[in-house]
Formats: structure tokens, sequence, C-alpha cells
């Protein structure tokens, strides 16, 4: 299997932005059969559910175009998958992390898109 290395960078610079902006990260890339969760964490009594979207800063579209409806109706099924082995009581919230790179592959924009879709 191929690693996007973007996207795993991708991922680390969305869970440093949430921890620095007051998120405890309870796990990353949850998976089962329903699909992948790349990061879950925990904010103001809302259990997050986060999808990263990583591109380059002269991206065409942006990122969260990339989440569409067959994409959300996966996280939402995994996010019950993870509830039901992992029973939290916090309020389910679904968001999505954009991160913009350059050709060094650093961050240079982070969106982070709360109540991104409703589950």
């Amino acid at each position: 299997m191929k690693v996007n290395k973007e996207g795993v960078l991708g991922e680390l610079f969305a869970a440093r932005h949430m921890r620095d902006n007051g998120y405890m990260l309870v796990m990353s890339n949850y998976r089962c059969r329903f699909g992948e969760i790349d990061i879950v964490g925990k904010k103001d009594g809302y259990i997050c559910f986060v999808e990263v979207k990583t591109r380059s800063e002269n991206a065409i579209y942006e990122p969260k175009e990339a989440v569409h409806a067959e994409k959300q109706a996966n996280i939402i099924a995994a996010a019950k998958a993870f509830r039901t082995v992992y029973p939290y009581t916090e309020q389910v919230r679904f968001d999505i992390c954009e991160v913009f790179i350059n050709d060094k592959t650093e961050p240079v924009k982070i969106n982070y898109i709360e109540n991104a879709f409703n589950g």
C-alpha cells in the first residue's frame, strides 16, 4: 500500500493545530469496516470526528469539496462504530480540517471547519 506523504503530514499538522487550540486528542486513524476517521478529539463537551484534507496551496478547488455525501456517510457510520466500542457521552460533531501546504510540504494555512456536516 502506497503511503500518501502529504496526507500523513496534513494529519500531523491538523493534530498539532487541534492540540494548540484546546482539543484533547483521543485517537487518530480509527479504522473499521465502514471506513476511517482521521482524528477523534474532544473539546467543550463535544466528541469531534475530524476528516483531514490536504492540498497544495495552489489547489484549484477547496479540500472540503472532497468530503462528498458518500464520504460523509462513511464517516458517520465509522463514528457510530467508534461509539459502540468507546462509549463517550459527549455530543457528536463532524469537522473538516483543510491543510494547505507549499511545495516544501510545509503548512501555509489551516482552515478548521466545525460542524461541517450533520450525522
